[in-house]
């Protein structure tokens, strides 16, 4: 038990309370009641009494960890079915710090394919101006059009076109569904604009999306994480708490950093679109959010836009495969749609030069 863990570990170094105080910068009564199981230390208090009283980290680590998802679920009579689904989303966000993953033959042999059209894609010719404006252009809005649309926006195609390069309103179209294109037109330009600078996924790059996907649609909530309990509607995924969430956002971080030496770009593109829909850190636009995060990691290393579609057919696939991960914690389904669409959009892009 963590308490009896920090006061046995204190007595045998022959140290007194306030001695301990001291040397942590940690208040006395607070640390008696850490020692009485009142309260836990956060984190920064943790490595601080580690360090100080030569814990063990991993063992002292784990018993708070423990005490902590107590607290938490306590002697409820839902607490093991909690539990319990907790468990595979929570191996699977950990499994790839400690292991590489498997990846099937049928996907490998995707991944081959791309890695050929990208090399054609590299060898391409200079494109002139007006040629990469229309591609720009044409690309740009059937991207918009479908990430959109995936989320519910009834705008069509071409409606779609009219509102973000014509600046025109749509009759019987509500104001939402115009800003939700045109934000999300503005969310495509400033990914170009850090493919250019050479930025990569950050916790302000992520931020700056999300608060230009939900601009004036949600102004409130728009670059800032959720504060309350969130459901997906239709689905029974559980997802994570609010008081989870910055944890959560520094580990989907730091798994990044870990990872885009290791993992191919298209597999990580698609994983840390999946992770940040499971972790749903925002009341509002995380799919949209997603698929940006996951387009930047694209363009960044050198391949095109994977535009997953909207359409009734493409949205329950896609929708199939997010819920694969996070029920089973099966990635394979939704990196074959993600590697799908690359393909797919590679293709589309060396047709038209």
């Amino acid at each position: 038990m963590f308490s009896k863990i920090i006061k046995d570990r204190r007595v045998s170094r022959g140290l007194k309370l306030r001695e301990l105080a001291s040397i942590t910068k940690i208040d006395q009564t607070l640390l008696s009641r850490f020692e009485h199981g009142d309260r836990l230390p956060t984190e920064d208090q943790l490595i601080e009494l580690m360090s100080a009283l030569k814990l063990d980290f991993k063992r002292t680590r784990v018993e708070w960890m423990a005490s902590k998802v107590l607290k938490v679920v306590g002697y409820d009579e839902v607490s093991v079915e909690a539990l319990q689904l907790a468990e595979s989303r929570v191996e699977y966000l950990v499994q790839k710090r400690s292991k590489a993953q498997t990846v099937p033959k049928d996907l490998k042999e995707k991944l081959e394919i791309l890695d050929k059209l990208k090399a054609k894609w590299d060898a391409r010719p200079p494109l002139g101006v007006s040629q990469l404006k229309r591609m720009q252009e044409y690309f740009d809005v059937d991207y918009t059009y479908e990430s959109n649309r995936i989320e519910g926006n009834t705008l069509s195609l071409q409606e779609t076109a009219l509102v973000v390069n014509e600046g025109l309103t749509i009759g019987g179209k509500s104001m939402r569904e115009h800003l939700e294109a045109i934000n999300h037109q503005e969310a495509i330009a400033f990914v170009r604009e850090l493919v250019v600078s050479k930025e990569d996924i950050s916790k302000r790059v992520v931020l700056d999306l999300h608060r230009l996907v939900l601009k004036e649609v949600d102004s409130a909530n728009a670059g800032v994480y959720r504060s309350i309990p969130v459901r997906i509607t239709g689905s029974d995924t559980v997802l994570p708490q609010p008081y989870l969430i910055d944890q959560l956002m520094h580990d989907y971080f730091e798994f990044y950093m870990i990872q885009t030496s290791r993992m191919h770009p298209v597999l990580l593109a698609a994983e840390m679109h999946e992770r940040l829909v499971s972790i749903h850190p925002f009341i509002d636009g995380n799919g949209r959010t997603a698929r940006l995060v996951m387009n930047l990691i694209l363009l960044k290393n050198g391949f095109t836009r994977a535009n997953i579609k909207g359409s009734t057919e493409s949205r329950m696939a896609y929708y199939q495969a997010l819920q694969s991960v996070q029920r089973d914690a099966n990635p394979i389904p939704f990196y074959h749609i993600v590697a799908d669409e690359a393909i797919r959009s590679i293709e589309a892009h060396l047709e038209l030069i």
